[in-house]
Order: structure tokens, then C-alpha cells, then sequence
């Protein structure tokens, strides 16, 4: 059962400084296809209601912060952000912070949101992984932007599209294997011709452990298959946006 507010919140052995949810889409303002809790101001949806959802968002959280909202396009481009500094109209798929009340923040609807920290909770990143940006390495940038080696991070995968759902064409199986010859367990053969399933999560596994990251949580949950919960683009076309933040609570450094 999730609570009125929309928020999961990870499960994952983290410092007290470091605070993360992802949102679902429920608890909002927002109507049909984007009801309700849609975050994301590019889909269509009613300008003053996503304000108003953000406004929700930040209210519910206490956020000290603004939430750093990226122009995301599928790229491998990670920022770096400092004390004062914003993200706002930066064409990137990954936000990394070491500086407390900084909140970072990806937007997905099937894609697969990657939160980071390290071990002592000190820096931070939340990193946008649909197939084309884990391909080109969004997660390598991700962990590379840490100052902590990736011995000592600790990863949690939010929900995305599940392997039972995500079908791709052969030239995406075959660009991951020419990649990684391993990540040929991640795909399974489609009913249709010439496609498969991809298991997003195994991909993104498999890339973190070659890196040396050993902690890795969450994973399983399906947007596709849950549309009470979730918000899919594959699903339903038109729709909303859920986030996923992490940030470094100023009272615990």
C-alpha cells in the first residue's frame, strides 16, 4: 500500500545525511492522462499544475533547497553541482552534489533512475538510465564524479520498466553485447520477430559491478504492469513524469 503522499522510499544501509525518495503518481493535482502527481513540465500537461505539484513535492519533503530539475535527452553528461549553483536548462541525465541542501533530481516513466551516495554520506547523485544513456555510459559518469572510490558506494535502482515488458530490436541486444559480451543474460527473445526483452536492471548491474560497485539495491519494481502506481511511456504514450531525489540534510553533516 503506498501513502497519500506518493513517496517510496528507498531501502538501503545509508548515512543519516543522505535522504532519497522516488515519487509515484499518485497524491497530485494534475487530470487525466497526467493524474495526478506529474512533476514534469515538458509533456503537456497544465503549467500551473505541475507548479503546484513541485510546490507539493517540496512542501512534503521540507525541502531547504530547490529541487535541481535537468533538460534530460538521453546523454551520458553528468553535472557537478556547488553551493549556490542550478541546473536549470542544463542538457544532462545525471545531477552529482557534495554540498548539503543541494537536491538532485531525475525524471522518469519507464526509464531507470539511479541514485548514488557514498558510504559516508557525503556526496551525492541521481542519474537518468533509459537504454540509450546506460549504453553511452551515464552510470561510468555517474560513479566517476565521486570523489569516494565505487568500492564505497552504495546504489539504489527506482522502479522502471520490468524485463517482461521493455521489448527492444536486435540492434540494441547486439550494442550491448558488442559492449559487454555478458550482457547477453539481460535479453530474452520477444514473441515478435527480430525483438527482444531487455532486463534494464541486469544491464545496469552488470555495468556498476565491472566499475567495482558491490552495493546495489532495490530493483524489481515494473512501471508498464502497475498503472495505478506508476506513470509509462511505453504503456500509455501520453503521460506524466515521477522524480527521483537525493540530497544531503544540512542538520546531519
Amino acid at each position: 500500500m503506498l501513502p497519500a503522499d506518493g513517496f517510496i522510499t528507498p531501502e538501503w544501509p545509508v548515512a543519516a545525511s543522505v535522504k532519497a525518495v522516488m515519487t509515484t503518481r499518485c497524491g497530485g493535482v494534475s487530470l487525466p492522462p497526467y493524474n495526478s502527481f506529474n512533476l514534469g513540465d515538458h509533456v503537456g500537461d497544465r503549467a500551473q499544475d505541475v507548479a503546484q505539484n513541485r510546490e507539493l513535492l517540496a512542501q512534503r519533503l521540507a525541502l531547504e533547497g530547490e529541487v535541481q530539475w535537468l533538460s534530460q535527452q538521453h546523454t551520458a553528461r553528468v553535472v557537478r553541482l556547488g553551493a549556490g549553483e542550478s541546473s536549470t536548462g542544463e542538457v544532462a541525465d545525471g545531477c552529482y552534489s557534495d554540498v548539503a541542501g543541494v537536491v538532485c533530481a531525475v525524471m522518469t516513466a519507464d526509464c531507470l533512475p539511479v541514485l548514488i551516495c557514498d558510504q559516508q554520506g557525503r556526496e551525492v547523485a541521481a542519474l537518468h538510465a533509459g537504454w540509450r544513456g546506460l549504453h553511452a555510459g551515464v552510470l561510468e559518469a555517474g560513479v566517476a564524479a565521486f570523489t569516494a572510490p565505487p568500492e564505497q558506494l552504495i546504489v539504489w535502482l527506482g522502479a522502471a520498466i520490468g524485463p517482461a515488458a521493455f521489448e527492444v530490436g536486435g540492434e540494441v541486444r547486439e550494442a550491448f553485447i558488442v559492449r559487454d559480451a555478458a550482457a547477453v543474460a539481460a535479453f530474452s527473445a520477444a514473441p515478435t520477430a527480430g525483438k527482444w526483452f531487455a532486463d534494464i536492471y541486469l544491464l545496469a548491474r552488470q555495468r556498476l559491478e565491472k566499475l567495482g560497485v558491490r552495493a546495489i539495491f532495490g530493483g524489481g519494481e515494473c512501471t508498464y504492469s502497475q498503472p495505478q502506481r506508476f506513470f509509462s511511456y511505453r504503456r500509455d504514450g501520453v503521460t506524466g513524469r515521477m522524480a527521483s531525489l537525493i540530497w544531503l540534510a544540512p542538520d546531519h553533516l
